[in-house]
């Protein structure tokens, strides 16, 4: 095991849960937009469009919803953003969450979420059942970092900073597993270890090299 690793942070959508990017490619498909047409929008002006503002809590729903809608429609096909909002929430993955509770018996571990204030809880789930089993998730983790909460979202490299003064480690010594490269960047730019989550196996498969642990 890596004596300078002291810290796991964790992504949670399309990490500890299916991504939902397979949600949007439904609805795309749905309407006739091209595969990735939502991440196409959210990547254009990535640090001021919609999206951007309702993770770091300056917007609620109903100016979402507008905001997006009107994005999506300059783009060439209109969605509302509540359409998208509906479809955020995965299932969740039962062999990473055994991997988590590993972790923490031999690391700190924290969960970094860019997320929305709609929905139930950190894991904006739509449904109270799978909200209470995210809930349970969540208590998992030494600390969670959420930008709706925090008012600072991912790519900030302060959101990373913020998480690991909390933790009270530095961050050359956390490994931070998220499914974008584009909030992986400045994270490994800060000195930590990261993992892009392409598969659930990859990702364990990684976390292992890294940590020295069997999973």
């Amino acid at each position: 095991m890596s004596e300078k690793i002291t810290a796991i942070l964790w992504d949670f959508g399309g990490v500890m849960t299916s991504s939902p990017f397979d949600a949007f490619n439904t609805l795309e498909a749905a309407i006739g937009a091209p595969k990735d047409f939502i991440r196409s929008i959210n990547a254009t002006n990535p640090e001021h469009n919609a999206w951007a503002l309702f993770e770091s809590n300056q917007i609620d729903l109903d100016e979402f919803d507008h905001l997006f809608a009107k994005e999506s429609a300059n783009l060439g096909h209109r969605i509302a953003g509540r359409e998208v909002i509906a479809r955020l929430s995965g299932d969740l993955r039962p062999r990473m969450i055994e991997v988590l509770k590993r972790c923490k018996l031999n690391f700190k571990v924290a969960c970094i979420t860019n997320n929305v204030k709609a929905g139930e809880g950190p894991g904006m789930s739509r449904s109270a059942k799978k909200a209470a089993a995210i809930a349970e998730v969540m208590a998992l983790f030494d600390l969670v970092v959420e930008s709706s909460v925090e008012g600072v979202r991912k790519p900030d490299p302060a959101i990373y900073q913020l998480t690991c003064e909390r933790l009270g480690v530095a961050t050359e010594q956390s490994v931070f597993l998220d499914d974008l490269g584009i909030n992986l960047k400045p994270a490994a730019a800060l000195g930590m270890r990261t993992i892009k989550v392409l598969s659930e196996t990859q990702a364990i498969d990684d976390l292992s090299e890294i940590t020295g642990l069997t999973f």
